[in-house]
């Protein structure tokens, strides 16, 4: 037998042992139910933020206002958050169990956080992040 069958084979043992451990078992069981509750809290606010006139408002103001500051606002959707991206600047709504949270980030590093009211007004919103990035 050589050396990769002899790795394999204990690899595969390493596996359904893994596989026949109750703790893990039970550990991977709770994991998962405590996703789907975290994502069955969340969903009224994915939704909200998907098809509320706060969004709609955001973007158009984005694209209207971003190239008129000279910069591309890159829109997109990552999972459940809305994510605009100026050259190393950011700024993500992500729908949490409490609401809607906006986190602005600079080269990769969160600045700061705040919760978002989706009855207010987006184009406000976009103009204040827009204002705050250095020209």
């Amino acid at each position: 037998m050589s050396y990769l069958d002899n790795l394999e084979n204990s690899l595969k043992a390493l596996e359904s042992q893994e596989e026949k451990d109750p703790a893990q078992q039970e550990r991977e069981r709770q994991r998962r139910a405590d996703e789907r509750d975290a994502a069955a809290q969340r969903a009224p606010f994915v939704r909200a933020l998907k098809t509320s006139s706060f969004t709609g408002q955001l973007l158009g103001a984005c694209r209207r206002l971003g190239p008129a500051r000279g910069v591309y606002v890159q829109i997109t959707w990552v999972d459940d958050a809305l994510r605009l991206e100026v050259r190393e600047h950011r700024l993500e709504l992500v729908p949490t169990p409490d609401g809607i949270v906006a986190v602005y980030a600079e080269a990769g590093a969160e600045r700061r956080r705040e919760t978002i009211n989706l009855e207010g007004d987006g184009e406000a919103l976009a103009r204040q992040w827009l204002q705050a990035l250095p020209d």
